[in-house]
Protein backbone atom coordinates (compact mmCIF):
# COMPACT_ATOMS: atom_id res chain seq x y z
CA UNK A 1 0.00 0.00 0.00
CA UNK A 2 1.49 3.44 -0.82
CA UNK A 3 1.80 5.76 1.76
CA UNK A 4 -0.24 8.75 1.57
CA UNK A 5 1.46 12.45 0.68
CA UNK A 6 1.54 14.83 3.68
CA UNK A 7 -0.48 17.25 2.01
CA UNK A 8 -3.19 14.71 1.53
CA UNK A 9 -2.83 12.98 4.90
CA UNK A 10 -3.27 16.86 6.27
CA UNK A 11 -5.97 17.49 4.71
CA UNK A 12 -8.07 14.19 5.21
CA UNK A 13 -7.08 15.31 8.99
CA UNK A 14 -9.00 18.91 8.34
CA UNK A 15 -11.64 16.98 6.85
CA UNK A 16 -12.22 14.34 9.46
CA UNK A 17 -12.11 16.95 12.23
CA UNK A 18 -14.90 19.09 10.30
CA UNK A 19 -17.06 16.68 8.39
CA UNK A 20 -16.04 13.26 7.03
CA UNK A 21 -15.94 10.60 9.75
CA UNK A 22 -13.60 10.29 12.38
CA UNK A 23 -12.77 7.53 14.92
CA UNK A 24 -13.06 10.24 17.58
CA UNK A 25 -16.76 10.46 17.18
CA UNK A 26 -18.56 13.42 16.35
CA UNK A 27 -16.25 16.14 14.11
CA UNK A 28 -18.25 19.58 13.81
CA UNK A 29 -20.36 19.43 11.05
CA UNK A 30 -21.61 16.60 12.99
CA UNK A 31 -22.20 18.37 16.01
CA UNK A 32 -24.19 21.03 14.20
CA UNK A 33 -26.12 19.00 11.75
CA UNK A 34 -30.03 19.02 12.92
CA UNK A 35 -29.60 21.55 14.89
CA UNK A 36 -32.80 24.38 15.14
CA UNK A 37 -32.49 28.19 15.68
CA UNK A 38 -33.68 27.68 19.32
CA UNK A 39 -30.84 25.14 20.39
CA UNK A 40 -28.31 27.47 18.51
CA UNK A 41 -29.44 30.55 20.74
CA UNK A 42 -29.74 28.49 24.01
CA UNK A 43 -27.13 30.08 26.53
CA UNK A 44 -25.83 27.99 29.68
CA UNK A 45 -25.66 31.35 31.67
CA UNK A 46 -26.07 35.04 30.57
CA UNK A 47 -22.10 35.67 29.72
CA UNK A 48 -21.61 32.30 28.06
CA UNK A 49 -21.60 31.78 24.54
CA UNK A 50 -24.05 29.72 22.32
CA UNK A 51 -23.67 27.13 19.72
CA UNK A 52 -24.41 30.05 17.13
CA UNK A 53 -21.64 31.79 18.53
CA UNK A 54 -19.30 29.30 18.41
CA UNK A 55 -20.00 28.13 14.96
CA UNK A 56 -19.44 31.73 13.73
CA UNK A 57 -16.41 31.85 15.75
CA UNK A 58 -14.79 28.32 14.07
CA UNK A 59 -15.62 29.93 10.23
CA UNK A 60 -13.99 32.81 11.60
CA UNK A 61 -10.55 31.24 12.72
CA UNK A 62 -10.60 28.61 9.89
CA UNK A 63 -10.76 32.19 7.56
CA UNK A 64 -7.86 33.57 9.54
CA UNK A 65 -5.91 30.05 9.03
CA UNK A 66 -5.68 30.39 5.30
CA UNK A 67 -5.49 34.07 5.05
CA UNK A 68 -2.26 33.61 7.45
CA UNK A 69 -1.40 30.76 4.18
CA UNK A 70 -1.92 33.15 1.64
CA UNK A 71 -0.66 36.44 2.62
CA UNK A 72 -4.33 38.01 2.54
CA UNK A 73 -5.04 41.20 4.54
CA UNK A 74 -7.07 40.92 7.18
CA UNK A 75 -10.53 42.66 6.96
CA UNK A 76 -11.82 40.61 4.17
CA UNK A 77 -14.19 38.13 6.17
CA UNK A 78 -17.51 39.02 5.66
CA UNK A 79 -18.63 39.81 8.77
CA UNK A 80 -17.69 42.93 10.79
CA UNK A 81 -15.24 42.26 13.98
CA UNK A 82 -13.25 39.29 14.82
CA UNK A 83 -12.34 36.00 17.23
CA UNK A 84 -16.07 35.90 19.09
CA UNK A 85 -19.50 37.51 17.18
CA UNK A 86 -22.50 38.31 19.06
CA UNK A 87 -25.82 36.92 17.62
CA UNK A 88 -28.98 38.33 18.43
CA UNK A 89 -31.46 36.29 20.41
CA UNK A 90 -33.84 37.70 18.01
CA UNK A 91 -31.93 35.86 15.03
CA UNK A 92 -34.24 33.80 12.38
CA UNK A 93 -33.58 30.60 11.34
CA UNK A 94 -32.38 31.88 7.71
CA UNK A 95 -29.58 34.19 9.60
CA UNK A 96 -28.74 30.72 11.50
CA UNK A 97 -28.39 28.65 8.06
CA UNK A 98 -26.49 31.55 6.26
CA UNK A 99 -24.09 31.48 9.44
CA UNK A 100 -24.00 27.74 9.16
CA UNK A 101 -23.18 28.49 5.44
CA UNK A 102 -20.07 30.55 6.10
CA UNK A 103 -18.90 27.68 7.98
CA UNK A 104 -18.49 25.38 5.17
CA UNK A 105 -17.56 27.82 2.57
CA UNK A 106 -14.45 28.77 5.38
CA UNK A 107 -14.25 25.20 5.10
CA UNK A 108 -14.00 24.47 1.66
CA UNK A 109 -11.45 27.52 1.33
CA UNK A 110 -9.25 26.59 3.68
CA UNK A 111 -9.06 22.93 2.28
CA UNK A 112 -8.37 24.25 -1.12
CA UNK A 113 -5.62 26.52 0.16
CA UNK A 114 -4.01 23.60 1.78
CA UNK A 115 -3.94 21.80 -1.57
CA UNK A 116 -1.94 23.82 -2.74
CA UNK A 117 1.20 23.50 -0.55
CA UNK A 118 4.11 21.79 -0.95
CA UNK A 119 5.86 19.70 1.60
CA UNK A 120 8.54 22.52 2.13
CA UNK A 121 5.55 25.17 2.72
CA UNK A 122 4.76 23.14 5.99
CA UNK A 123 8.23 24.26 7.27
CA UNK A 124 7.57 27.82 6.70
CA UNK A 125 6.38 30.20 9.11
CA UNK A 126 3.58 32.63 8.56
CA UNK A 127 4.56 36.29 8.41
CA UNK A 128 5.58 37.41 11.92
CA UNK A 129 4.80 34.74 13.53
CA UNK A 130 6.63 31.42 15.54
CA UNK A 131 4.56 28.46 14.12
CA UNK A 132 4.82 27.01 11.32
CA UNK A 133 2.06 26.34 8.67
CA UNK A 134 1.62 22.96 9.96
CA UNK A 135 1.51 23.76 13.40
CA UNK A 136 -1.35 26.62 12.24
CA UNK A 137 -2.78 23.69 9.76
CA UNK A 138 -2.95 20.82 12.64
CA UNK A 139 -4.19 23.18 14.88
CA UNK A 140 -7.19 24.43 13.69
CA UNK A 141 -8.48 20.79 12.86
CA UNK A 142 -8.20 20.63 16.78
CA UNK A 143 -9.97 23.37 17.00
CA UNK A 144 -12.77 22.08 15.35
CA UNK A 145 -12.31 18.78 17.46
CA UNK A 146 -12.58 20.83 20.41
CA UNK A 147 -15.45 22.91 19.79
CA UNK A 148 -17.50 20.24 18.14
CA UNK A 149 -16.97 18.69 21.95
CA UNK A 150 -18.26 21.47 23.31
CA UNK A 151 -21.14 21.94 21.06
CA UNK A 152 -22.20 18.98 22.06
CA UNK A 153 -21.92 20.04 25.23
CA UNK A 154 -24.22 22.18 25.36
CA UNK A 155 -26.74 20.42 23.22
CA UNK A 156 -26.81 18.02 26.86
CA UNK A 157 -27.04 20.33 28.86
CA UNK A 158 -29.93 21.77 27.41
CA UNK A 159 -31.93 18.46 28.30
Amino acid sequence: MKSPDIISAIVRQLEESYHQQSWHGTNLRGSIRGVPLTQALWRPSPNRHNIWEVVVHCAYWKYTVRRRLTGEKRGSFPLKGSNWFKRSPDGTEEQWKKDVRLLEEMHYLLVEEVKKLSAFDLIKHTAGSKFTNLQTITGIAMHDVYHAGQIQLLKRLQK
